[in-house]
């Protein structure tokens, strides 16, 4: 199948509702799917004195996409943060969402296009597009950031499959969510539906796109100062309040990008999650799971077989990554180099918060550097 390579242009001079309507570029990815399609951020000009540039890929979260790292000011965005500190920046798109649409043989019309999980997402899609940026840049490893469901695919892929472990220099966790057992979001409170009632509801195939409708309010009614506010208290509901650290200004271009939308099956896999408190594959049923799996439980995925380097931030105001299920997930790091938990942060302050540049984005660089002596460039 082929392949493009393209990048994401950088807003600065736009107007904001030309920032709300602007679009990350496609690639197309392999087994049919577009699966993580990947934008590369271009560096600044001049670029840096970085050959070769060390390269890092960005995952977005549940029901995103790869805009998020690029939807705040050039300083304020960590794709752009990450560029100018002389890295070579590829941002995901995962299976489903707004920039992942299509396949070989199938239509999102058909129930089949839509049969997927983060479990796909971390054993197909993951590995082939890691594959693919080390073949593009030459390189043999890059680092990986994950946030939120971005983490989850990492924690799975790099635990269960040595050959693309061993590629990862460093693992970024942003909001780690690889339990949601302890959430208190609306978002999981999903799993007190039961499975049959939530395929009636919401049907077989996606969940929450992007719409023409989402675009109209994000560039009509979030665009506007009496009506802004109210559009970001959806987002605080869902992921936890810190109204202060977000700019408002912004919001437009927020809902203009998320949700980006996911399977319905992805979502059922989450609700396993609250459900079990457990890391496993999809659970088809005693039946499904023989016919998948070989056994009548579906197998788990163990955390502790991962060596990667981890590094990994956390929020004491996350409703979506809860402190109390970022406490059962550390003891089984077995590589955490670095952990730091920021009290008042929400989940989407770690890519949307005002004070993320100089609490997190600017410690990144520093980070791999006084590890791996990488140099950075200021």
């Amino acid at each position: 199948m082929h392949r493009s390579q393209c990048s994401t242009p950088r807003t600065t001079g736009t107007t904001r509702e030309a920032e709300a309507a602007a679009r990350p570029a496609e690639m197309r990815g392999p087994g049919g799917y577009p699966s993580d399609a990947a934008s590369r951020v271009p560096p600044p000009r001049p670029p840096p004195p970085l050959y070769p540039k060390p390269v890092v890929f960005l995952q977005h979260g549940l029901l995103a996409d790869g805009s998020n790292w690029v939807s705040n000011l050039a300083n304020n965005s960590l794709g752009f943060i990450l560029a100018d500190a002389g890295y070579d920046v590829w941002m995901g798109n995962s299976r489903g969402n707004t920039w992942s649409r299509k396949h070989k043989t199938l239509s999102p019309d058909q129930e089949e296009f839509w049969a997927f999980s983060y479990d796909e997402m971390a054993q197909q899609d993951l590995p082939a597009v890691i594959n693919f940026i080390l073949q593009k840049t030459g390189q043999e490893q890059l680092y990986y950031v994950g946030h939120s469901q971005g983490t989850l695919i990492g924690f799975i892929a790099f635990s269960s499959m040595p050959e693309i472990a061993k590629k990862i220099k460093m693992f970024f966790d942003l909001g780690p969510v690889v339990s949601a057992k302890f959430s208190v979001s609306p978002l999981v409170k999903m799993s007190l539906i039961p499975e049959f009632l939530v395929k009636e509801i919401f049907g077989k195939k996606e969940f929450l796109p992007q719409s023409s409708w989402i675009q109209w309010l994000a560039t009509h009614f979030c665009a506007h100062v009496v009506t802004d506010e109210l559009c970001s208290n959806i987002f605080f509901v869902l992921c936890g309040f810190n109204e202060k650290n977000l700019n408002i200004n912004r919001v437009d271009v927020y809902t203009t990008h998320c949700p980006a939308g996911t399977s319905v099956q992805n979502m059922l896999h989450w609700h396993q999650n609250v459900k079990s408190g457990k890391l496993q594959a999809f659970d088809w049923g005693r039946r499904g799971n023989q016919a998948h799996y070989n056994q009548s439980t579906p197998p788990g995925y163990n955390v502790n077989d991962m060596t990667v380097p981890t590094a990994l931030w956390s929020g004491g105001n996350d409703w979506l990554a809860d402190p109390k299920d970022v406490a059962v997930l550390l003891p089984q790091v077995r590589n955490l180099v670095y952990h730091k938990e920021i009290p008042e942060w929400e989940h989407l302050d770690f890519i949307w918060g005002l004070d993320a540049p100089y609490r997190l984005q600017s410690m990144m660089p520093a980070l791999v550097h006084y590890i791996h002596g990488e140099p950075t460039h200021t």
